[in-house]
C-alpha cells in the first residue's frame, strides 16, 4: 500500500477529524447537523480518449436542513513536494465548481515530507493581476508531535510519527498514537488497519523494536496482537473463500507483514524493491519471511532480491 492510499483511507473513513485538524477554521461550522460524502475522484475528460485525472479525496459537506450551503473541500495529500503543482490543484478547484455549480471550495494539501512547494498561484501580467489562487497547506512534519499527544483527533493521534520530535522522544510519540488507536477507534477493522498505519511510518528497525518492547510494554503487546490478528485474518479469508480472489489478499496480508519485518530488520524498503516484494509469488514471500531474520542491512537485501 502507497503511502497516498494510507492516507486517502484515513481521510475517508475520518473525514471531520480530517478537517478539523488541517482545515481547522473552515470546519468549525461543520456541526454535528452536517453530512460528509466523498465525491467522484474522476473528473470529466475534456476531450474524448484522454485519460481521467484523479484528486486525491474530494468531500462535499451538506446542512440537509439547508442552514448553510453545501462546501467542496478538495483535498490532496503529497509524500514528495516536487509532485505537487498548484496549477493542477487550481484546475482541479475550478472544475469541480463548474461541476457542482458552486464558488464555496476549499483547497487543502497535506505535506509529509520537506521541499519547496509555492504556496500561492498568480496569473496576469505588469497591468494586472487576473487570476489569484492559494490553499490551506500543512507541512506534517513541521507539527510539533509533543502537541498532540493526549489529543482526542484520532487523526492527529495516527500521523504522530510523521510529526516533528527530538530522537529521544520517537518510542514515546509511538506509544501515543497506538493508545490513541486503542481509545479512540471503536472500530475492530479500523483497528487492525490502523495499526498497519503506525506500523508503516514509525519504520522501526529490529534493535528499535526491542527497545521500544522493553520501554513501552503494553503498548508493543498491543502492535504485536494487531499485525498478529492482521495476518490471521488475511489467512483465513484466504482458506475460507478458496478462490482466487481470497488467495491473492491473504498473499497481501502477509507481504504487508513481511515488509513491515524488513522496515524493523534493515530499515525504510525503498520504493523500487518494495514493488519488487508485492509482486512476489507467494511461495518466495514465504522464503523471504524466513530469510529475512538472518539480513544485517540493506544489502542483503538487495542480494536476495538479486538472487530471486
Amino acid at each position: 500500500m502507497s503511502h497516498d492510499q494510507n492516507f486517502k483511507n484515513l481521510i475517508l473513513d475520518d473525514p471531520r477529524e480530517t478537517l478539523a485538524l488541517f482545515a481547522a477554521a473552515e470546519a468549525q461550522a461543520i456541526d454535528a447537523g452536517a453530512r460528509i460524502l466523498p465525491i467522484r475522484e474522476e473528473q470529466l475528460k475534456e476531450r474524448l480518449g484522454e485519460r481521467f485525472r484523479e484528486l486525491d479525496v474530494p468531500l462535499l459537506v451538506e446542512w440537509p436542513d439547508g442552514r448553510r450551503a453545501a462546501l467542496l473541500f478538495v483535498l490532496e495529500e503529497e509524500t514528495d513536494p516536487k509532485r505537487f503543482s498548484i496549477h493542477r490543484l487550481a484546475h482541479d478547484c475550478l472544475d469541480l465548481a463548474e461541476l457542482y455549480g458552486t464558488d464555496r471550495v476549499v483547497p487543502v494539501v497535506i505535506f509529509l515530507h520537506p521541499g519547496n512547494y509555492p504556496e500561492r498561484l498568480d496569473l496576469g501580467s505588469e497591468h494586472s493581476h487576473y487570476l489569484q489562487f492559494s490553499d490551506l497547506h500543512t507541512a506534517l512534519f513541521r507539527l510539533q508531535a509533543r502537541e498532540y499527544l493526549d489529543s482526542k483527533n484520532i487523526v492527529a493521534r495516527l500521523t504522530l510519527p510523521t510529526m516533528a520530535f527530538a530522537p529521544e522522544e520517537k518510542f514515546e510519540v509511538i506509544a501515543a498514537a497506538t493508545r490513541g488507536l486503542t481509545e479512540l477507534e471503536p472500530d475492530p477493522e479500523r483497528r487492525l488497519k490502523y495499526a498497519d498505519f503506525i506500523d508503516i511510518y514509525a519504520m522501526l528497525d529490529e534493535n528499535e523494536w526491542e527497545a521500544y518492547r522493553q520501554r513501552y510494554p503494553q503498548e508493543a503487546t498491543t502492535m504485536t496482537s494487531f499485525s498478529e490478528r492482521f495476518t490471521e485474518q488475511g489467512r483465513q479469508q484466504g482458506l475460507q473463500q478458496g478462490l482466487q480472489q481470497g488467495l491473492q489478499q491473504g498473499l497481501q496480508q502477509e507481504t504487508h507483514l513481511v515488509l513491515r519485518q524488513l522496515n524493523r530488520r534493515v530499515g525504510s524498503v525503498p520504493d523500487v524493491y518494495r514493488q519488487r516484494i508485492e509482486s512476489l509469488p507467494v511461495e518466495q514471500i514465504e522464503t523471504l519471511g524466513e530469510d529475512l531474520l538472518d539480513f544485517t542491512g540493506p544489502a542483503d537485501l538487495e542480494a536476495w532480491l538479486a538472487r530471486h
